[in-house]
């Protein structure tokens, strides 16, 4: 049975956790001398020590590997609850019929994200928009979002899309058009709150249902025709 290895901190969240702890330990030194009781500084303390684990918990990036057969397999791209299973007309890339499958990332979910097959980045593309709450249907078109299509070894072409929340202000994209690219590598990261759609052609045999949770870079959720 396949074991998670450790988990680290995304290098995406180094800044964010340093200026963080730099500013709730200033906040908490100015509190515990500055008043005659220490009542406020246990109160925000306490707070601080929360708030700061949550975010602490939000930049995780566990070391995955998916160590089985990738042939036509498509992975999960990120942690999180599948919110859309269905045959959609794709109007950006493909202007046809595609499966759209949708995961939509809570705080709590790890926020990096993964390839979900191999293949070479034909495409990378960044729209801006809006920050609507990210498991409305019309995010897709809506949100601020990256898009990025992958060809895979047996020519068939898989649409990615990044899609921004109602909290996420930065969506991060490592694939550069004309590289080769594999499950286990890290396809991006989006901070706070998100989404990440795949869009697969008919006839692919989708293995995830409404309301499954999935785990990036292990759950199986297509095999390809």
């Amino acid at each position: 049975m396949k074991r998670l290895k450790k988990i680290h901190i995304h290098r995406e969240g180094t800044q964010t956790l340093i200026v963080g702890f730099l500013g709730l330990l200033i906040l908490n030194v100015a509190l515990f001398y500055g008043f005659g009781t220490k009542i406020p500084f246990y109160i925000v303390l306490g707070v601080s020590v929360i708030v700061y684990g949550i975010v602490v918990n939000f930049f995780r990036c566990p070391i995955r590997l998916y160590g089985k057969d990738t042939t036509k397999t498509v992975v999960a791209p990120a942690d999180g609850k599948i919110v859309v299973v269905e045959e959609v007309e794709e109007n950006e890339y493909f202007h046809d019929r595609r499966i759209q499958v949708s995961i939509f990332m809570s705080l709590t979910n790890v926020h990096a994200n993964w390839y979900p097959v191999d293949g070479t980045v034909k495409l990378v593309s960044h729209q801006n928009g809006k920050y609507m709450k990210a498991w409305l249907p019309k995010a897709s078109l809506d949100n601020e979002r990256s898009t990025i299509v992958i060809e895979t070894p047996e020519g068939v072409e898989i649409l990615v899309r990044q899609i921004a929340g109602a909290m996420a202000r930065r969506i991060v994209t490592y694939a550069i058009p004309g590289d080769a690219c594999y499950i286990d590598e890290h396809l991006g990261f989006i901070k706070f709150g998100s989404r990440v759609d795949v869009f697969l052609p008919l006839g692919t045999d989708v293995k995830v249902a409404l309301g499954q949770s999935t785990t990036g870079n292990q759950t199986v959720i297509a095999h390809l025709a």
